[in-house]
């Protein structure tokens, strides 16, 4: 049987803040389209470990394989198309909903691609006029769905889900677990959750204690 390349590997990554050993050698190795999910108590080091492999955060030691090369060799603009990180909660900026879903456009010095747009709104459940709507006037339900397809308007290779479900009602799971889902066909993910659903369907859940993976 082929054995499926990895497409990020974190190895020996460890992270020393303020005096406080946040991380200690986590290996771990993410396999092309698959999708793994961290679990364990708060602040056993989960959201560290995802804010590194999106290059929010840099390790004390250690390194950040994307495809086999150092990541953060990468021009930090190039491997964010890569590799995307989506919060917990959803931060939008500008006034509109459409200054958040023309930017991934404008970084690429393209015009925004209504199509696009109006598919990716259709898959979350809003309508087109949301466009023009105030990010203020938004639930955070809302803002989330927003926040998720403003990152998966170009499709990234790998998704970095921070507990993106945290606090939404059931009927925005549902839509937010079936935006997850399309991407899914073609993506890679590393997941955060302590929801007991998303818990039961995970694919491999890794635990993370103390700053150490226990697998």
């Amino acid at each position: 049987m082929k054995k499926i390349a990895d497409i990020l590997t974190l190895r020996q990554i460890s992270l020393t803040m303020q005096g406080k050993t946040l991380l200690k050698n986590i290996n771990l190795s993410v396999p092309k389209g698959a999708y793994i999910t961290l679990a364990g108590p708060s602040g056993a080091g989960k959201s560290t470990i995802l804010k590194i492999c999106a290059r929010l955060l840099s390790p004390s030691s250690g390194e950040l394989l994307y495809q086999g090369q150092n990541a953060f060799q990468m021009p930090p603009q190039e491997y964010r198309r890569h590799v995307s990180y989506c919060f917990q909660q959803p931060v939008l900026f500008g006034e509109t909903v459409s200054d958040n879903l023309d930017f991934p456009f404008q970084i690429r010095n393209q015009a925004p691609d209504r199509n696009r747009q109006q598919e990716l709104l259709d898959q979350v459940n809003l309508p087109k006029d949301y466009l023009t709507k105030s990010i203020a006037s938004l639930s955070g339900g809302e803002k989330q769905r927003v926040a998720l397809i403003r990152n998966l308007m170009f499709k990234p290779a790998i998704l970095l889900l921070d507990e993106v479900t945290t606090g939404l009602d059931a009927q925005n799971k549902q839509i937010v677990h079936q935006l997850i889902a399309n991407y899914r066909q073609t993506g890679t993910i590393l997941a955060i959750t302590h929801d007991p659903d998303e818990l039961a369907k995970a694919e491999k859940i890794i635990t993370v204690k103390g700053g150490q993976i226990n697998e």
